[in-house]
């Protein structure tokens, strides 16, 4: 390591050392300030981009004294590319413009978004080692967003584009990050539509070993439905969390339902245990669509077993089924909205279509997340219309390959000056 190596490693120890010494009394909306006063003394501009409820458009956090940038589109875009592939990607400069490197910034493996790192006074942004310390600067960043975003509105109102509904904020409080990922395993879900939604819900825990899976769908529209969503969600999620088994849970939410609600309201559901060490999977279905089993590129099976009623239906003839899968393989749970979606002239998006576009796209190597993300989109967009049902998707797949595409990593991509990449 050379003398200049030394300078430079101590500088960028001291911007980490000053994000983390400030964080403790920063507040959400001064995020974006203090990177930029941590990063300013190694030659850089940082700007924080965070995804939208959408997941259409990156929003730039303010810091006073600057212009703040419009919304950049994840479609279409060099930034959206860099989003949607989890990878820092190189911008080369053009005329008097910089180039400048766009680094994913995530929490554990939930993407939130990019730190635009512009060089400024001449310094080198390009090589390997620089953009390496650009990608911790922003894996810390990440960290902090996750502790911090939820101790203000700031971060909240930059990401909707306009207001949620009582249901919709009642519901997202009580998800667990859209994206998680072990060794073995990575878990994605996505909820629609994001400001508006009324019964829908997911749940998961993801361990060194094993995954608990839930998807719920509660009947009804709005306050009511999202409040039952959330009774069967916590009874679920507290007898989980007591050591007790699938056949529990599920009666535990029905009592939790009858017990709170006077008009027989219910929610159909999959609870699900996945031992990825084992690929046994073990599962209950309440009045639920069946979740499918995909490998190598194909539906193999709906799994069409382990029936019951509805849960907050008093019904204690509950069997739990058993599949087994194998390493590589893909585990999709939806609720009707999906499948039901219709077009304008009334056809249904269906069971057939969702499987080709999930194979789709995660055969393309998109990171598990990005694959709902554009399967999401396309439900929405086969819509004429606002979906006249709410539309959940949770997939599970159990690779590490496709694990570590959820980790974000580098690849230099140069632009010229005609835009091309």
């Amino acid at each position: 390591m050379t003398a200049m190596d030394t300078v430079v490693d101590v500088g960028w120890c001291q911007a980490l050392r000053t994000l983390l010494d400030r964080a403790h009394l920063v507040t959400p909306s001064g995020l974006a300030a203090l990177v930029a006063e941590a990063a300013g003394p190694l030659g850089l501009r940082p700007t924080i981009w965070l995804i939208d409820y959408e997941q259409t458009s990156l929003h730039a956090m303010p810091v006073a004294g600057r212009e703040t940038p419009g919304p950049i589109p994840v479609d279409g875009s060099l930034p959206g590319r860099a989003f949607a592939s989890v990878v820092s990607l190189y911008v080369g400069g053009s005329g008097t413009q910089a180039g400048r490197w766009w680094v994913p910034v995530v929490n554990g493996t939930e993407r939130f978004g990019l730190i635009e790192f512009t060089p400024v006074d001449g310094t080198d942004g390009q090589g390997r080692d620089f953009v390496t310390r650009c990608e911790l600067l922003a894996g810390l960043v990440g960290h902090l967003l996750g502790t911090i975003m939820t101790g203000g509105d700031g971060i909240e109102q930059l990401r909707r584009t306009r207001p949620m509904s009582v249901a919709a904020e009642l519901l997202w409080r009580q998800l667990p990050p859209l994206t998680s990922s072990t060794e073995a395993a990575v878990v994605t879900a996505i909820l629609q539509p994001c400001y508006d939604v009324g019964g829908d819900g997911f749940d998961y825990v993801l361990e060194n070993t094993g995954a608990c899976l839930l998807v719920l769908d509660a009947m009804g529209r709005g306050l009511g439905a999202g409040l039952a969503c959330a009774v069967a969600l916590a009874a679920i999620r507290a007898t989980r969390r007591a050591g007790r088994g699938l056949y529990d849970q599920a009666r535990a939410a029905d009592a939790a339902l009858l017990d709170q609600f006077q008009d027989a309201r219910f929610a159909t559901a999959v609870l699900a245990e996945l031992d990825l060490e084992t690929g046994r999977l073990r599962y209950v279905n309440a009045g639920h669509p069946a979740p499918l089993l995909l490998r190598g590129g194909r539906l193999v099976r709906q799994l069409s077993d382990g029936r019951r009623m509805p849960l907050g239906v008093d019904d204690p003839s509950v069997e739990v089924a058993e599949e087994s899968l194998e390493p590589g393989d893909r585990l999709l749970l939806y609720t009707d909205g999906v499948t039901e979606a219709r077009a304008d002239g009334g056809e249904r998006f269906g069971v057939d279509r969702l499987v080709d576009l999930t194979e789709r796209h995660a055969g393309s190597g998109l990171p598990a997340p990005e694959t709902l993300r554009r399967l999401a989109h396309t439900v929405t967009a086969h819509q004429g219309g606002p979906p006249a049902d709410d539309a959940t998707l949770m997939l599970v797949e159990w690779s590490a390959t496709a694990s570590h595409r959820t980790v974000p990593g580098a690849r230099q991509v140069i632009r010229d000056d005609e835009g091309r990449s």
